[in-house]
C-alpha cells in the first residue's frame, strides 16, 4: 500500500487504501487545535472538488474541526482559489480544499490554508503534522461544539474580483471563440461564467462538475489531445484546460497546438510587463521565459522552491508584480496569494485583445526553450543518492539545493526533487538545443541505472 503523504502541501492519499473518514477527521482536529492554539477562533471555510470521495473528506474534515469548537462555513464544490478568496472575504481562521489536484480519480487529498489564504511555511506545516500523527487535538464538550454553516454562491464574488483587473469592454469587443475543457472538476461552472462575462462564444468540453474525469487529469499533451481537435473544428481561437481544482490551466493555440503549462506564466507575465515594471516570483522548476520577459523591462525573477505557498511568500515579500509556477499556475497578488486558473485565462485574453495578435503568435514571440518533464518511482533514500550522484556528473553546474538540487549549466538547467504530492522523484530539463535536452536526459537515466 502507497504511503500517505503529508507535506507542506497538505495530505494526499488513495481513497480506501490509506486516506479513510477517519483520518481526516483526525486531521481535522489537530488543523483546529494549531488554529485555536495561534489564538484563531473564527470559523473555518471549506471547499472540495468534484471527486466523488469529496463529500465524504469533507464531512469527516468538517466534524473534525467542529470537535475543537471551530464553526465551519461549507463552500460547496469550488476551485481552490476561490477557497483562498473566501479565507481573507469572510474573516475566516484558515480554510480547507478537499482535492487531489490532478492526480487521477483514486486519490483525494486535504489542502490547509491559514487567515492570509496561503499554505502554512514549513515549519506551521510541521506543526500541524505532528499533532495530526500524536493525537493532540482538545476536543471541546457538547455544548461547545461548532457547526456548519452554508455558504451561498461564492463564484460569483471570485469572478468579480477576475473582471476587476482586466478591461472587460476591449476583451468582449474582440468576440472571442474559446474551447474550455474542465475534466469535469470545479472549474467548468465559474469558468464558463467567467468567459461569457468577457464576451466570449464558448465551446463547453467536460464542464459538469460530475468528478468522472473524461480524460487523465493532468493538463499535459498527451491528455489534451482531444481538446486540439476541439479547438480546430470549432474555429476557436483558443482553447483553455483547467485541471480539476482549477488552480491550474494549459493552452492550446487557434492552430489546434497545445502551447502547454510553462507558456501560461509566460504570457500572463508579458500583459503585466506591457503595462509595469518590478519583480516577479517564480519557483526553480519554471521556464527561463519569464526571466528573459522580466529583463527586457528592467526586472528580476525570484526563484523559490516548488510550492505555492513558497513563491506567494517571496511574491508578498518582494512586492512582485506577477508570479506562480511552471504548471500553469499564475499568482495575482490583487486576487489572491493561491494560483488561479481564472486569472490566467484573463490574462491570456486580455494579451490577445490588446495586442491584437492569436496567442500562438504570442507564444511564438516570447521564443520557447526545449523543456522535458518526466517522473519516476524513487524513496527518500533513492532520491538522495540520485541526487549526490548528480553533482559529482554536473561538475560545472552552479547547484541550488533549496528544493532538491537545481544545476544551472552554461546551455541550460536540470532540476531533480522529490515530489510533495506522490510518492516518486522528478525530473525537469530545459535547453534551447532539443538535441543538448535528449543528452541531459540520457545523463540522468544513466545516474538512475546506476543507483538502481
Amino acid at each position: 500500500m502507497p504511503e500517505l503523504i503529508i507535506s507542506i502541501s497538505g495530505m494526499r492519499g488513495i481513497i480506501g487504501d490509506n486516506l479513510h473518514p477517519e483520518i481526516a477527521a483526525r486531521y481535522g482536529a489537530a488543523f483546529g487545535t494549531f488554529l485555536k492554539e495561534s489564538g484563531k477562533n473564527a470559523p473555518v471555510c471549506i471547499g472540495r472538488d468534484s471527486r466523488p470521495s469529496g463529500s465524504m473528506l469533507a464531512s469527516a474534515l468538517a466534524s473534525g474541526l467542529m470537535s475543537i469548537g471551530l464553526n465551519v462555513l461549507d463552500l460547496g464544490i469550488v476551485t481552490t482559489p476561490t477557497v483562498g478568496i473566501m479565507v481573507r472575504r469572510l474573516g475566516c481562521a484558515g480554510g480547507v480544499v478537499i482535492t487531489a489536484s490532478h492526480n487521477p480519480i483514486e486519490y483525494n487529498g486535504i489542502k490547509l490554508l491559514l487567515d492570509n489564504g496561503i499554505a502554512p511555511a514549513k515549519p506551521l506545516a510541521e506543526q500541524i503534522r505532528s499533532k495530526y500523527l500524536e493525537g493532540k487535538s482538545k476536543p471541546v464538550s457538547s455544548i461547545d461544539c461548532g457547526k456548519i454553516t452554508l455558504v451561498e454562491d461564492p463564484d460569483s464574488i471570485h469572478i468579480d474580483k477576475v473582471l476587476s483587473i482586466v478591461d472587460v469592454d476591449s476583451i468582449a469587443a474582440c468576440g472571442f471563440k474559446v474551447v474550455l475543457d474542465s475534466v469535469n472538476g470545479a472549474g467548468g461552472r465559474p469558468g464558463v461564467h467567467l468567459l461569457q462575462s468577457l464576451g466570449c462564444q464558448i465551446t463547453q468540453v467536460n464542464t459538469e462538475p460530475t468528478g468522472i474525469f473524461a480524460h487523465t487529469p493532468e493538463p499535459t499533451a498527451e491528455n489534451l489531445k482531444d481538446l486540439c481537435t476541439q479547438v480546430t473544428q470549432a474555429q476557436a481561437g483558443i482553447g483553455f484546460a483547467q485541471d480539476p481544482d482549477a488552480d491550474r490551466l494549459a493552452i492550446v493555440d487557434e492552430a489546434g497546438r497545445y502551447i502547454g503549462e510553462e507558456y501560461t506564466l509566460a504570457l500572463a507575465a508579458k500583459l503585466v510587463y506591457m503595462e509595469k515594471t518590478g519583480s516577479a516570483a517564480a519557483n526553480l522548476s519554471t521556464s527561463r521565459m519569464i526571466d528573459d520577459i522580466a529583463s527586457k523591462r528592467g526586472g528580476r525573477v525570484i526563484r523559490t522552491p516548488v510550492g505555492e505557498a513558497n513563491v506567494a511568500q517571496a511574491m508578498i515579500e518582494n512586492q512582485c508584480i506577477i508570479g506562480g509556477e511552471g504548471n500553469g499556475g499564475v499568482i495575482d497578488l490583487r486576487i489572491g496569494p493561491v494560483r488561479d486558473s481564472l486569472v490566467a485565462m484573463a490574462m491570456v485574453l486580455q494579451l490577445m485583445a490588446k495586442t491584437g495578435k492569436p496567442v500562438g503568435v504570442l507564444a511564438d514571440e516570447i521564443g520557447g526553450y526545449d523543456m522535458h518533464k518526466s517522473k519516476f518511482p524513487a524513496d527518500m533514500q533513492q532520491a538522495c543518492r540520485i541526487i549526490e550522484k548528480a553533482k559529482e556528473t554536473f561538475t560545472n553546474a552552479k547547484v541550488d539545493e533549496s528544493d532538491g538540487c537545481r544545476f544551472d549549466l552554461p546551455d541550460g538547467w536540470i532540476h531533480l526533487r522529490t515530489s510533495n504530492t506522490e510518492p516518486v522523484m522528478r525530473s525537469i530539463i530545459e535547453t534551447r538545443n532539443p538535441e543538448l535536452t535528449k543528452q541531459y536526459i540520457s545523463a540522468v537515466e544513466q545516474i538512475r541505472n546506476q543507483i538502481g
